[in-house]
């Protein structure tokens, strides 16, 4: 199929690309960014999204760029995944590996070489990595908003409302996504039906260890929900601290299945992703675990 209708234009920064979506946004019209175009094209195409004009920002090369910020990361919102997948342990940092080993789960390498980690977020979909990793990790979500001097910065357990909705403003462009903390014992890994599909279900974990003993952790799911979603009923198991061992990376999984209501969908059922989500969360913790 083809997209309906639009009218094309080209931003020169990310003040002029909010300017056009503040302009050309009125009422009964919709105004839509374009960078790597690997979530919104495909939608055009099927009629999904049909927006009247698209404002291309992916020639803005000032958001392309990982920067190491004290013991943070800063990523630029036109980043590409593959750039972060081939990003050298100097340029990341021993404490953000994890992001690097997520990218292998999105898509196929000629997605990963277009999309961008800003498209990502601003797709909002509940099984995006990116997504996932922003709520285990904690990150924030810079976006730059027409006429304002300084962004505006959405923490990430803000920024997802529901499906495919976020806390971006429809005139707002997202420009930078901050890691504040590092994150040396964290793994993602999910079960699609083949490789490159969009998760049935994601889980992520970042564990708290001091001299091999553990002192909490971090449990995110993807898939489940609406939104990317912590389970604070699995972060209290890992609270009980002690040495790292199987069991408690049972219990820790069987309290994450139990806690949420997960969809039944073409995909599987509930139950289905009960119990995918016990072997998903047992296995990103002994990954993170190796670490």
């Amino acid at each position: 199929m083809k997209p309906a209708a639009f009218t094309y234009h080209r931003a020169r920064d990310a003040h002029g690309a909010a300017a056009l979506l503040a302009e050309l946004g009125e009422p009964g019209d919709e105004a839509k960014l374009i960078a790597g175009g690997q979530s919104l094209v495909p939608m055009m195409n099927f009629r999904l999204a049909r927006p009247q004009h698209l404002v291309d920002i992916g020639g803005l090369r000032e958001l392309r760029y990982i920067r190491p910020a004290g013991t943070g990361l800063r990523l630029g919102a036109l980043t590409t995944h593959r750039a972060v997948e081939t990003a050298s342990p100097d340029v990341l940092g021993p404490g953000f590996a994890v992001l690097r080993r997520a990218m292998s789960w999105i898509g196929h390498i000629p997605i990963r070489c277009r999309g961008t980690v800003g498209g990502s977020f601003a797709h909002g979909d509940a099984t995006a990595e990116w997504c996932l990793l922003a709520v285990l990790l904690g990150a924030e979500i810079v976006v730059q908003g027409p006429g304002r001097a300084a962004p505006r910065v959405i923490p990430a357990d803000e920024m997802f409302l529901g499906f495919f909705t976020t806390a971006v403003a429809p005139d707002e462009v997202i420009v930078e996504v901050r890691f504040p903390r590092p994150a040396p014992h964290a793994a993602l890994t999910e079960f699609a039906e083949r490789r490159g599909d969009f998760a049935t279900v994601a889980a992520a974990v970042s564990l708290d260890l001091v001299d091999g003993e553990l002192r909490g952790g971090t449990v995110a799911l993807g898939g489940v929900a609406p939104a990317p979603c912590r389970v604070p009923e699995a972060e209290t198991v890992l609270a009980a601290g002690g040495r790292p061992r199987p069991e408690l990376f049972e219990e820790c999984a069987a309290a994450a299945a139990a806690a949420v209501d997960p969809p039944d969908d073409a995909h599987g059922s509930s139950h289905y992703r009960r119990l995918l989500i016990r072997k998903l969360v047992v296995q990103a913790c002994e990954e993170a675990l190796n670490q």
